[in-house]
């Protein structure tokens, strides 16, 4: 067993290895506009790469989960319709305890691992190669300074030093506010808003089901 452990991490030691060379392939052309403008945009496609990666990846048990909840949602707003109102609540409770609770619950943490996923992972793993491609020895190296910007907050004293990560984390936050009005310059796509539950709905819903199980 220990044998496999070991190869099974010195596959991964190799794998990211290689992804790291072929990183820095990419990432070297930048580096002649400075590092600033480097990072700044490596931000910006790690945004819209994991931009792109949660919109258009699911997990499968994702999307079965998903089915299961519209499905039950919708078994539940149609019992809601029925003309007597204590029975449509008595039938909402039943197929809120027998089966939506579960399916809810096991939607929404598995939407929330999906979102780590596709959403946070590509941003922690490029912040922890950011920090390390452009770690100070390294920007001495290139760029003749251990720093990517210098604040001089009082006289006499030595100045702030920015590095790599703080700057990484400052342009994805940058890029998020700015992501709106980027998108504005797209064609409008079209609506799907019919393919989903709307917000109010699942809040509803969460409320019934919190007092039906009560």
């Amino acid at each position: 067993m220990d044998a496999l452990l070991d190869r099974l991490w010195a596959w991964i030691l190799v794998t990211v290895q290689h992804i790291v060379t072929g990183i820095d392939v990419v990432v070297a052309p930048l580096n002649h506009l400075g590092p600033a403008a480097a990072i700044t945009l490596i931000a910006l496609a790690t945004v819209a790469f994991s931009k792109f990666f949660s919109r258009h990846y699911r997990t499968s048990r994702y999307v079965k989960l998903e089915k299961a909840f519209r499905y039950w949602f919708d078994v539940r707003q149609e019992a809601l319709k029925c003309a007597d109102g204590e029975k449509a609540k008595l039938l909402a409770k039943n197929i809120d305890q027998a089966e939506l609770n579960r399916v809810y619950y096991d939607y929404f943490f598995e939407g929330l691992l999906n979102s780590l996923l596709t959403r946070y992972l590509p941003l922690i793993s490029m912040l922890a190669y950011v920090n390390n491609a452009y770690r100070p020895e390294r920007l001495k190296e290139l760029f003749g300074r251990s720093f990517i910007f210098s604040i001089p907050w009082d006289a006499g004293k030595d100045p702030i030093a920015l590095g790599a990560a703080f700057w990484f984390v400052a342009s994805v936050v940058l890029v998020y506010l700015a992501w709106p009005v980027m998108t504005r310059i797209r064609p409008a796509r079209k609506s799907r808003s019919t393919d989903k539950i709307s917000y109010a709905a699942a809040l509803k819903l969460r409320r019934d089901m919190r007092s039906n199980s009560i």
